[in-house]
């Protein structure tokens, strides 16, 4: 949009679906009649391909848990298999996840936990998680090399991330916890582009066998839409057009879309730029869990609502007078006053929680 019309790139090419969603909303890309035949109108549930046509799927993506072998041998660290274990007082300190708001695939985790667990429930597992990381990175690359030198023990990623590491020779492991998603990763003609035709070239050739094939290559390691490419894929290579990938969450872009702004804003204003008052209030429940020995106690109870206890409900999230707040041109004053205004109440709202929940915690006999 900041780009005039002549001078934009021919291509927008990306793993988040929702991305997509707001781009057509905004009439930034063009028709193609570049689709390959041979794809399939759908994994699962879900299109494939735009059913306007405004976007094709050129891969397919899921996300999962990255671990380094070695940290974890040398941790002692029991091997993950679900989201909720990474919420487990063991893996403290040990975890890494990077931002959704710098990050469309860290946002499309984010996302598919809320929408797998609930809204409630999706953040509780979130903010659970994020207390136990070591970083909230700022690029999503920062979570799969962290993991992969051993910086990190785990991290929340896109499977291709684990699977190009694993595959290259990486002491890593992947694994697709049971609530996750199975989404296309979309290719489509920028309007107002230098050179539409070769933009369209350049669709065919990602979406051909050839193309499809580059996809398996160990460092991309990422999941062709062609069902016939995985008869030349490595033994061990996960097919999603076999069932085996169990994702139980059917991903509602629409949904997605509606919340977006609002889902990267909460994230930010309780997690990213309050990560020391969350680690330090998650610490002081698990000493007390600890402590207690399993025994109840009012003080940790409220502690652990005062950690959980969100801005904003799924109705709320969803609200089209508060998206427009999040939404708007950074040149219009009056949205960004009303913003700055709301993620102020937010992030003031969080630190006194986590403090709160410190001190109880602390206090819980």
């Amino acid at each position: 949009r900041e780009q005039p019309a002549g001078n934009r790139p021919e291509v927008f090419w990306a793993s988040a679906p929702d991305a997509f969603e707001v781009l057509s909303s905004s009439k930034l890309l063009l028709k193609s009649d570049a689709a390959n035949p041979a794809v399939p109108a759908k994994i699962g549930s879900y299109p494939i391909n735009d059913p306007e046509g405004f976007y094709l799927g050129q891969a397919l993506a899921g996300y999962g848990i990255m671990w380094n072998t070695r940290y974890f041998a040398a941790n002692k660290l029991a091997e993950p298999k679900e989201w909720a274990d990474l919420a487990k007082p063991e893996y403290f300190g040990h975890v890494a996840i990077s931002s959704p708001s710098r990050s469309g695939t860290t946002h499309l985790t984010v996302e598919t936990i809320l929408q797998g667990e609930g809204w409630q429930k999706g953040w509780e597992q979130l903010l659970a998680i994020t207390g136990n990381c070591a970083a909230i990175t700022e690029r999503s690359f920062g979570v799969p090399d962290g993991v992969a030198n051993g910086q990190y023990g785990v991290g929340l990623v896109i499977d291709f991330f684990g699977l190009a590491a694993k595959n290259s020779g990486m002491p890593v492991e992947f694994v697709y916890p049971s609530v996750t998603a199975i989404v296309p990763a979309n290719i489509a003609l920028v309007a107002g582009s230098k050179a539409p035709e070769a933009g369209k070239r350049f669709i065919q050739f990602t979406l051909s066998d050839e193309g499809q094939q580059l996809l398996l290559d160990s460092k991309i390691s990422r999941l062709p839409v062609l069902p016939s490419t995985y008869a030349k894929a490595p033994a061990g290579y996960p097919n999603p057009f076999t069932g085996k990938i169990q994702a139980k969450v059917n991903f509602d872009s629409n949904l997605s879309e509606s919340r977006y702004y609002v889902v990267l804003a909460m994230f930010d204003q309780l997690v990213t730029f309050r990560h020391k008052d969350l680690v330090a209030a998650t610490r002081a429940i698990q000493e007390a869990q600890k402590r207690l020995g399993g025994r109840s106690s009012r003080e940790l109870d409220e502690a652990r609502r005062l950690v959980t206890t969100l801005p904003v409900d799924e109705k709320q999230a969803s609200d089209k007078a508060l998206a427009s707040a999040f939404k708007a041109d950074k040149k219009d004053a009056e949205a960004s006053k009303r913003r700055a205004q709301i993620e102020d109440d937010w992030t003031t709202k969080a630190k006194a929680g986590y403090a709160k929940a410190v001190e109880l915690a602390n206090a819980a006999k």
